[in-house]
């Protein structure tokens, strides 16, 4: 169960078959500018369906939690 909690939350960071993260959502220039489409931004909250992050960034506890999973779940 810890295993399925993780794979989604890192989910929510990684790019899916359309090179999109979900936490950047519609927009434009966080999933399409060469700049910016690396910037990983940990909010506050995320959208339940759609995974766009929501409210205040950056939360250093939520990126934390986020490498510590990385780390831990996808040696491979």
């Amino acid at each position: 169960m810890a295993g399925g909690f993780a794979d989604r939350l890192i989910h929510l960071f990684t790019r899916n078959a359309e090179q999109r993260r979900p936490e950047h959502g519609r927009s434009k220039k966080f999933q399409e500018d060469p700049h910016w489409r690396d910037l990983l931004l940990i909010y506050e909250y995320f959208n339940g369906d759609t995974g766009e992050g929501l409210g205040a960034y950056p939360k250093a506890g939520w990126m934390a939690l986020v490498a510590s999973l990385i780390d831990e779940w996808r040696r491979d």
